[in-house]
């Protein structure tokens, strides 16, 4: 969950672009004045529904776990404490040189961040749980999954800031990056360490 959060808070401070998970919920907020942390809070929650109907109609062999999937909506309480944090302690890049560096790192974090939370079969954040959810439907990996919902996220963003303000929101070369990169990340580390990872945690890999 730190190496997640962080990885969520790097990119916010690269001057880049937002997150694409969190684009919607940016782009709503400043679109019309709203509190950007409760539009993220309900965005989750939208998350969470979408991933308990995927399950309920695409894997039934989960519906009697589903109740877990709505144990995702306090834990994003809980992560949104780790964002603040770190909000306040990493300053945002100003140099050229230094934003590139803070994005790379920001796409690292986040991928083995959500991979590990997953793969360790712990209460993911909705986003994460939807993308492995959409990975599981569409039989491709959690890696695709997330590439998938990025796609979706900032395609919803855009048109969002264009109907509402006529421009981009918080969509920058950073948010693209992290869309495409962080999925690969996700896949890349599952390749090479979701096996071992299971088999030391003593848990069944999805």
């Amino acid at each position: 969950m730190v190496i997640l959060a962080l990885g969520i808070t790097l990119n916010t401070k690269t001057g880049l672009g937002v997150s694409a998970l969190v684009s919607i919920a940016y782009t709503v907020a400043n679109a019309w004045n709203l509190n950007f942390a409760l539009m993220t809070f309900l965005l989750y929650t939208c998350f969470a529904l979408i991933e308990v109907g995927l399950k309920w109609g695409f894997l039934p062999q989960l519906r009697k776990v589903l109740w877990k999937d709505l144990l995702q909506i306090p834990f994003s309480l809980a992560f949104s404490l780790f964002l603040n944090v770190f909000g306040g302690i990493i300053p945002v890049a100003e140099h050229v040189g230094a934003q590139i560096v803070m994005l790379v790192l920001a796409i690292v974090c986040t991928g083995i961040g959500a991979a590990m939370i997953v793969d360790m079969h712990l209460i993911p954040n909705p986003a994460d749980g939807l993308a492995q959810t959409l990975g599981m439907v569409t039989k491709k990996g959690m890696g695709l999954g997330k590439n998938l919902l990025d796609c979706s996220c900032v395609g919803i963003s855009a048109v969002i800031g264009l109907v509402a303000r006529g421009r981009l929101i918080g969509i920058g070369i950073g948010t693209i990056a992290a869309m495409i990169g962080v999925g690969r990340v996700v896949a890349l580390f599952n390749r090479c360490f979701e096996t071992k990872l299971c088999r030391t945690a003593g848990v069944e890999k999805v």
